[in-house]
């Protein structure tokens, strides 16, 4: 489990006063929702049986796949993959100009 940060957080077990542990479970209860009614569209939700939303100790939201076939961990693989070139593709777009010139006479 990994916050936004890449850093492994553990799971929340002791909640503490002030961290968003609902909003991020809720967060993660819509996401696994999406996956598990994709799953199901792809005939793969058996494969997933665990799937359900957690939270860590920074009150990120996290979807646990569960226990899982090696068939579906090589399709959890895929998912990663596309994900992490998806990050990339919006990482390389130009920033936007923050300020504005003035044409010049």
């Amino acid at each position: 489990m990994t916050d936004r940060r890449g850093v492994v957080a553990k799971r929340a077990e002791d909640l503490l006063p002030g961290v968003p542990y609902v909003r991020g479970w809720n967060r993660a209860r819509r996401s696994a929702g999406t996956l598990a009614d994709q799953l199901v569209l792809l005939g793969l939700d058996s494969d997933f049986p665990g799937l359900m939303a957690d939270v860590n100790v920074s009150g990120d939201g996290l979807v646990q796949l569960g226990t899982v076939r090696p068939e579906a961990a090589e399709l959890a693989q895929l998912i990663t993959i596309g994900l992490e070139a998806e990050l990339r593709d919006t990482r390389a777009e130009p920033p936007m100009p923050t300020r504005w010139e003035a044409p010049a006479a």
